[in-house]
């Protein structure tokens, strides 16, 4: 009952945001959602116990008790990395094949590299010694760009297409990669037991991201073949909602990447699955039903981003450091996208202008969060989870507002 009473309250509230957004604001719906919410969250920080105290006490402790990392992680972003790989064209993403590998990949890696080494040496200069393992584990909890707010931005920023395919194509498979990188890097930070070789952080990279794109294939390749044979839209949104959900269970249970297993079934189903075989009223269907569970699932997500705030012990505190993190981040992403340009794609083929988009356009969000507020509490918890939320708050507002302007204006000259 609590949990169906809290989503029934994020569900008016992000309704009513939405609605306030479309009337007034006139911003990209996610934007203009969590822009709102932040604002009500600074009210009710500031006046809320003057004001009105039983009902911001009673909001408090809501917002408290609303297992964040476990609902993004473990149902939320199963769904949305399904529906949005759901309408991504397989051919478009052959064509970019190998960027798309080496960025979510390589770039991830290189990027967390790079910010673990830039915040070891820059912090002290705040007052704030971090121990090197901490800032990889930041690094890395930081590093992806995450594909539910790229793909929701790019949709309506009108990137030139080559450039959105490559940003959309990381954005969906360097997300499975981020996370478990960070599980390996977490247990590397906080649990002594665990062996920590290069062998065994191997082993368990390896199984769980080969484990997820393998078992995301085999549900993708066996939903598919049902599906062709009874061609009712009903049951194909049953036994697509039976992929995602299904698929998170088994995921869990074998120790492998759910949000890989999910990028991978939503292609395979979305490409050969919806194929000539099936009615054009069962792809309408199909395709409408994930849609609108995107639509939702996002405008809950950042509804609480946005009320995330209220849950910062104090953002003032490390403002600073926040700041020089996104300076941080911002040249680490240039670094990890032109290294593999220059030395392994060995392309000229990127002009100054795409570079730049590509850099601009790596946008970090609730992924991010969920990974920090995942971890166990300790002294670099809070200090991270601050800094956090100031990246990811300039990575959706700044980069997200204006990538389409900017790809207009670079891409021209």
């Amino acid at each position: 009952m609590e949990l169906y009473y809290t989503f029934s309250v994020l569900i008016v509230l992000a309704s009513f945001f939405a609605y306030l957004n479309l009337r007034f604001l006139k911003l990209p719906g996610t934007i203009g959602i969590m822009l709102i919410a932040m604002f009500v969250s600074l009210a009710i920080r500031f006046l809320g116990s003057s004001i009105f105290p039983d009902t911001t006490k009673h909001f408090f402790t809501l917002i408290q008790e609303f297992d964040f990392n476990e609902i993004l992680m473990g149902a939320m972003l199963n769904f949305l990395l399904f529906a949005g790989a759901l309408h991504v064209n397989i051919s478009d993403l052959k064509d970019q094949k190998w960027p798309i590998a080496t960025y979510s990949t390589i770039s991830v890696v290189l990027s967390a590299l790079i910010i673990s080494a830039l915040l070891y040496y820059i912090a002290p200069l705040f007052g704030i010694a971090i121990p090197y393992i901490f800032c990889l584990l930041f690094g890395t909890l930081i590093s992806p760009t995450d594909p539910i707010v790229v793909l929701g931005i790019l949709k309506q920023a009108k990137v030139p297409k080559h450039i959105e395919t490559k940003i959309t194509g990381e954005s969906l498979f360097n997300d499975g990669v981020a996370v478990v990188m960070f599980a390996v890097v977490l247990k590397l930070a906080t649990d002594t037991s665990f062996d920590a070789t290069f062998g065994s952080a191997s082993v368990l990279f390896l199984k769980e991201a080969v484990g997820g794109l393998v078992l995301g294939g085999l549900l993708g390749v066996t939903a598919s073949k049902v599906m062709k044979q009874i061609d009712d839209y009903k049951v194909s949104v049953l036994i697509t909602l039976s992929i995602v959900m299904g698929g998170f269970l088994i995921a869990k249970g074998l120790h492998v990447s759910s949000p890989l297993a999910m990028v991978i079934a939503g292609l395979i189903i979305g490409n050969f699955g919806k194929s000539a075989d099936m009615s054009e009223q069962t792809r309408d269907y199909l395709g409408k039903f994930w849609e609108l569970i995107d639509e939702i699932m996002n405008a809950i997500l950042f509804l609480f981003i946005g009320f995330e705030l209220l849950l910062l012990p104090n953002i003032s505190e490390q403002l600073v450091l926040g700041v020089a993190a996104i300076f941080i981040v911002l040249f680490s992403r240039m670094l990890s996208i032109l290294i593999p340009v220059k030395s392994i794609l060995r392309t000229n083929t990127y002009s100054r202008g795409s570079l730049i988009v590509m850099v601009w356009g790596g946008i970090r969000g609730g992924v991010s969060i969920a990974l920090v507020m995942s971890m166990p509490a300790g002294e670099w918890k809070d200090l991270f989870l601050e800094i956090t939320y100031i990246v990811v708050l300039f990575s959706i507002v700044v980069q997200g507002l204006t990538v389409g302007k900017l790809a207009k204006k670079v891409l021209k000259e």
